[in-house]
């Protein structure tokens, strides 16, 4: 993302290509926070199984949508949106998601790492305003989903 071209567009944003750059990192770590979520759906086992594997399903989709209105908003700014596995693999924010672990409580632990991660993140960009303001306005709501989230992963590791 290093050479960003942009296309044709009457949108005048000053903030364009800063914008973008933040959207497509925004779009890498939705995708791959999305991806560790259904990760974590599918091999989990033990305790509170089913709660927590039905609690997940609905933070994946929201996860996805998010993903797709910041993929839209770099095209509508005149950007590419990158959500490639390869690009993903290259850019994410967070370390790498284990794959030895099974325990409902391990995987609950390995996800409010990382949504903790992207939600901080998140709130970085809108607390500094570092991006456009509609950018913005699309990541304050994923904000406030985000802290819900990891609210709900944290409630569930409380003894």
């Amino acid at each position: 993302m290093k050479n960003m071209k942009l296309h044709p567009t009457l949108n005048n944003e000053e903030k364009k290509k800063e914008s973008i750059q933040i959207l497509n990192q925004m779009l890498s770590d939705f995708l791959a926070l999305a991806l560790v979520t259904k990760q974590a759906h599918w091999n989990m086992r033990g305790p509170n199984f089913i709660a927590v594997h039905e609690m997940l399903d609905p933070f994946n989709e929201k996860l996805l949508d998010y993903a797709d209105q910041l993929a839209e908003r770099a095209v509508q700014l005149g950007g590419t949106a990158y959500g490639t596995p390869q690009v993903i693999v290259e850019t994410v924010s967070f370390k790498p998601y284990p794959l030895d672990i099974s325990d409902t409580q391990d995987h609950l632990k390995a996800l409010k790492d990382r949504y903790a991660q992207v939600a901080n993140a998140v709130r970085q960009v809108v607390n500094e305003e570092k991006a456009d303001p509609d950018t913005v306005d699309i990541l304050t709501a994923a904000s406030e989903d985000l802290d819900k989230y990891l609210w709900f992963i944290e409630a569930h590791l409380d003894d």
